[in-house]
């Protein structure tokens, strides 16, 4: 391990500490950390693989799923490989730009896997409250645009971060208790006036989990009344079933960003490793987990992992005899 006293640092440096209070048990958390990488990556790309070589899988609802995968794939190989770093060997020393890209790009990528969580649950209201409409509504221009959007709208809103931290001085530790450069771990360790920064960042934060929250929400109380209408009971559960997998997904994405959104700016008696511990269920559970629930509880992604995986064995003995 390197040693954690850091008092001479070069000042274009900052260290990323990893979970402070139990470093004894940093390497035995990386094996979680391997597993929930290895299924974010084997997971995620079978789910892209799937899709693109499945035309019948060629609509709104999975050009969605697809989004989402991308968007997890990329918040991984942002964290995982300099948090495993830290976990194996100790190696936090991380330069100034690259904590402030890192930053940049894991709130961008949540904000952007928001936006996408939304689109999914719009894309489940016109499929039940309008269905005849539904090919007119959601055409592949609409989803492309809405993935512009989604990009576009995760970029603007974390672009000023990095240039309101590069404004402040660091004229004391720059050692970061955290496993990665989180926004608030990093603007705490400034000596000067950081209101603007936690006034932005409480505000971009609001506006995304607040905003979408509100509009999942109220998509899903028009979808419950659309359903209870129906005059079948078997109707209501045939739609109420297509909703379970994004239902599923919104808890596992936004249950551990709330927690650890409360309790990072609410919770001053919550001890740190607590803290940093919510963080990093929150950036390593949802992308291994969301393929598995779409892998499990959707009929036809199911149905067509097994058929890809039958065909390359079928292949695989061809190629053996």
């Amino acid at each position: 391990m390197e040693s954690h006293n850091h008092t001479n640092l070069d000042t274009s440096l900052f260290f990323l500490l990893g979970i402070p209070g139990m470093e004894q048990f940093h390497l035995w958390l990386s094996l979680p950390v391997c597993c929930l990488g290895t299924a974010t990556i084997v997971g995620n790309i079978t789910i892209l693989v799937v899709v693109a070589t499945e035309p019948a899988l060629h609509k709104p609802v999975y050009l969605f799923l697809c989004m989402l995968s991308t968007i997890d794939l990329a918040a991984s190989f942002s964290t995982v490989p300099k948090l495993l770093a830290i976990l194996w060997c100790g190696a936090g020393h991380i330069s100034a730009s690259a904590c402030l890209a890192q930053m940049f790009f894991i709130h961008a990528f949540c904000m952007m896997e928001s936006t996408v969580l939304l689109a999914m649950a719009f894309d489940r209201y016109v499929a039940i409250c309008y269905p005849l409409r539904y090919a007119t509504i959601l055409t592949d221009t609409i989803v492309l645009r809405i993935g512009v959007v989604a990009m576009m709208r995760g970029s603007i809103l974390m672009l000023p971060c990095p240039f309101l931290i590069g404004r402040l001085n660091f004229c004391q530790s720059r050692v970061i208790p955290h496993t990665y450069c989180e926004h608030m771990a990093v603007v705490k360790l400034a000596c000067g006036d950081t209101r603007p920064n936690r006034v932005y960042g409480l505000t971009a934060a609001l506006l995304v989990i607040g905003v979408d929250l509100f509009c999942i929400g109220l998509s899903y109380a028009f979808i419950a009344r659309a359903v209870f209408r129906l005059s079948s009971q078997e109707a209501q559960s045939k739609a109420l079933g297509t909703c379970g997998s994004h239902v599923c997904v919104i808890l596992i994405s936004y249950t551990p960003a709330l927690f650890s959104f409360f309790t990072h700016r609410f919770g001053h008696h919550v001890p740190l490793h607590i803290h940093i511990l919510l963080a990093n269920v929150y950036l390593l559970f949802p992308p291994a987990l969301n393929p598995m629930v779409y892998g499990v509880k959707t009929k036809e992604i199911r149905e067509k992992v097994i058929k890809v995986f039958v065909k390359g064995q079928g292949t695989g003995a061809k190629a053996s005899e």
